[in-house]
């Protein structure tokens, strides 16, 4: 095996499984020499509406579980992260072309931090009763149900743990898409989550360009889209997630994000 083998069990991870995509090839370089370290597949049509389907079904199992536990799960996920913190910088390192140096003590370590602390949130965020003289009105916080996260090339594993972290501790399910570029931290983060105790199907990865990108947003069973990317993307994201009047989160390149 190559000191620079990457390669995966299989390109997506769908309803807790490792699953093989059904779409074109995708080759993923690593980019301090170009040589290729995984070849994965694509997601198909009909796998990115299995792993919505699988989602849909998982998060309603999340969602009924006391925030208190769903914050444990996500405890135990940071901690398996920085448990496994060398193989996982490796592994970024690899992907992305930056320097171990940056990737041990920056990448995985901020996602770890991300999660740990919408853990510790989950079971602090509450609805209000609010007097109204001798009436009073109350609020009650609920989940949206799926949400979508398309990840950037930059920052591949720190952003999937960044847009999953509150979303499942608010007991929403989430299927990501990282970039292209960038296609293999997500997969590890999956297992991680399944390790710590996660319903299958809860964080489902569907690797691809821009049209498995749009099969996921344009998804009946989507209720929210998060996106970091390019303006021209966030153009198309929006346009596409508007027709189904979903909630849309987007963080933009250029010097104005």
């Amino acid at each position: 095996m190559s000191q620079y083998d990457a390669q995966p069990v299989a390109s997506l991870f769908i309803d807790g499984a490792h699953v093989e995509g059904e779409g074109p090839a995708l080759d993923v370089l690593y980019p301090y020499t170009g040589q290729v370290i995984a070849r994965l597949r694509e997601a198909s049509p009909a796998q990115v509406a299995l792993a919505t389907e699988s989602a849909a079904r998982a998060q309603k199992v999340w969602a009924a579980l006391r925030p208190v536990e769903r914050g444990r799960v996500l405890a135990e996920a940071a901690r398996l992260i920085r448990a496994r913190g060398d193989e996982l910088a490796r592994l970024e390192t690899l992907d992305t072309g930056k320097p171990i140096q940056e990737t041990t003590v920056a990448d995985w370590p901020s996602g770890a931090d991300a999660i740990e602390y919408f853990a510790g949130l989950a079971a602090t965020v509450t609805g209000q009763m609010i007097p109204l003289g001798g009436d009073f009105a109350y609020t009650i916080r609920e989940p949206l149900g799926v949400c979508a996260g398309i990840g950037a090339w930059n920052y591949p594993s720190q952003i999937a743990c960044w847009k999953s972290a509150p979303a499942l501790a608010m007991g929403n399910a989430m299927v990501f898409k990282p970039s292209e570029e960038t296609p293999l931290g997500a997969l590890k983060l999956a297992e991680i989550l399944m390790q710590a105790g996660a319903p299958a199907g809860l964080f489902n990865v569907v690797q691809g360009r821009g049209a498995v990108g749009a099969a996921l947003v344009t998804d009946p069973r989507v209720a929210k889209v998060s996106l970091t990317g390019s303006v021209p993307t966030g153009r198309r994201v929006y346009a596409a997630a508007a027709e189904g009047m979903r909630h849309v989160t987007m963080e933009l390149g250029g010097n104005r994000p």
